[in-house]
């Protein structure tokens, strides 16, 4: 057995320019936030990202490191366009390929079982296939003959995700009342990395239904409290939703400045203070 843990920063040395990175969580929620503002401390750039996208999304684009996107969306939730995202998108500052929230699932699907593609009703009659020309078709070999998107497998170089708890030999647990697919992202990588609310010594006692990331799919696991602040985290903590509304309305290059200049704890002190400054 190996102990995988490292820091967020050890964590993303492994990851190189040019990569394909997927990260878990969705729009708001459980988003692997301290390994993100890990890899803004990087000079890592010229990423493919993979994402259900949310302010992971919306930071790196602000700061101009993503070269392509693969996404169904990039939303705040409770704001319903992640507004940095959408500022870079309208700015052609990289490129997107946008499809079906299922047929994304697929994609990591197909890829997580090392499959050249999965087909998916997702995508029939809508303008996903206007708008994506490179997908293709097929047509079942039975008697029903049907037609279906062949949705491609979203292979990634690495994986980023954050869960409630997790072990040193890379075993995750999430506590909140969805998933998500961060089990698939894993398992869609070639590395995995597993940043978590606090570090356990094992699940002897745990409902094995909620042991979602598996030590096999695992690369690295970091211990980071509060570490997909500002999205939430269920139960262990809401999203913060007047922090979320300062990043969603506050120019990039500010909110950098003050939030983004130092180590994840520079961050959660820059984030308390201001909420202090509220009160």
């Amino acid at each position: 057995m190996t102990d995988k843990t490292m820091t967020p920063d050890e964590a993303i040395s492994r990851l190189r320019s040019g990569m394909t990175v997927g990260i878990g969580g969705w729009g708001s929620r459980r988003k692997p936030m301290a390994l993100v503002r890990a890899l803004l401390r990087s000079p890592i750039s010229d990423l493919t990202v993979v994402a259900y996208g949310g302010p992971d999304v919306g930071l790196l684009a602000a700061a101009g490191r993503i070269r392509k996107l693969v996404a169904p969306f990039a939303t705040l939730d409770s704001i319903p366009l992640e507004p940095h995202f959408r500022a870079a998108r309208q700015r052609g500052r990289f490129e997107l390929t946008e499809v079906d929230e299922a047929m994304f699932m697929w994609g990591l699907r197909a890829a997580a079982n090392r499959l050249p593609f999965l087909p998916v009703r997702a995508g029939i009659g809508s303008d996903v296939m206007r708008v994506n020309p490179g997908l293709r078709t097929v047509t079942s070999p039975y008697d029903d003959a049907e037609t279906f998107v062949a949705m491609p497998a979203l292979r990634l170089d690495a994986a980023l995700v954050h869960v409630n708890r997790a072990d040193r030999l890379g075993n995750g647990q999430y506590l909140g009342p969805d998933p998500y697919f961060d089990d698939l992202f894993c398992e869609a990588a070639d590395t995995a990395y597993v940043s978590c609310e606090r570090l356990v010594d094992g699940f002897a006692t745990a409902v094995p239904q909620t042991l979602l990331i598996k030590r096999y799919s695992v690369t690295g696991v970091v211990e980071a409290p509060h570490g997909a602040h500002f999205t939430s985290c269920a139960p262990d903590y809401d999203r913060d939703e007047p922090f979320q509304k300062l990043y969603a309305t506050t120019p990039w290059p500010q909110f950098a400045e003050r939030f983004l200049h130092g180590d994840d704890k520079g961050y959660q002190s820059a984030v308390q203070t201001w909420h202090e400054e509220q009160r």
